[in-house]
């Protein structure tokens, strides 16, 4: 069942803290599931074959929600690029580290983290928003523009129509998952107003509906 689907139970937990402890232990149980049933090593070859082509050699990327490390740390790193990736899962990131040794991977809330301006030429978040509580969404995105260096790019995945829930065994792992998401229009006025400029959106199908993946830069 995707994060959309309308049989998932609805959930508003109130504590961000309490939900973000879901999607840490729900990750933690079900990485190498969530792998095999999303397809990890054929997936976006399209978008991150058009990433490199826009990176400079040698460039810096953040992978946000970096999960296990494949395929996006794995093939930016193969690439030659330096790929530093952080995830709240500490399996996830373990399997990253085993997976992509040549990557540097952190295991963190990225809203908690801080990296000096400028420092990547490149951030990607794919799947990864749709974790972390609404409130707290735009300013990660102001944090994500302040990271990018003048004309580096952002590549993210967000909710394609709002939906807050909750799944209670996801991926028939035994666990529950959490989701909070806004609109496409929403999350694109979001981008925007972190001082990003959209380039273009898409709509990526999954299940009965999909999600919305914004290609942006830093001015």
């Amino acid at each position: 069942m995707d994060s959309t689907d309308p049989r998932a139970e609805p959930g508003t937990p109130d504590d961000p803290d309490d939900v973000k402890n879901v999607v840490r232990r729900g990750y933690d149980a079900v990485s190498e599931r969530y792998d095999e049933a999303y397809g990890a090593d054929t997936k976006y070859e399209a978008l991150l074959a058009e990433l490199c082509a826009r990176l400079p050699a040698g460039g810096r990327v953040l992978d946000v929600g970096c999960g296990s490390g494949v395929p996006v740390a794995r093939t930016l790193a193969a690439a030659g690029f330096a790929v530093t990736g952080v995830d709240i899962s500490e399996v996830q990131v373990r399997r990253a580290r085993e997976r992509v040794p040549g990557a540097e991977f952190r295991c963190a809330d990225v809203t908690a983290v801080s990296y000096g301006p400028a420092s990547f030429d490149a951030v990607v978040s794919l799947f990864a928003l749709i974790h972390i509580p609404l409130a707290q969404q735009p300013p990660l995105l102001r944090n994500i523009a302040g990271w990018l260096r003048p004309g580096g790019c952002f590549v993210a995945t967000t909710g394609h129509r709002e939906w807050t829930g909750t799944e209670d065994d996801w991926l028939g792992g035994g666990v529950p998952m959490w989701w909070s998401q806004a609109d496409a229009a929403t999350n694109r006025s979001w981008i925007e107003a972190s001082g990003l400029t959209v380039e273009r959106e898409e709509f990526v199908p999954e299940g009965d509906t999909g999600h919305a993946l914004f290609w942006a830069t830093r001015a």
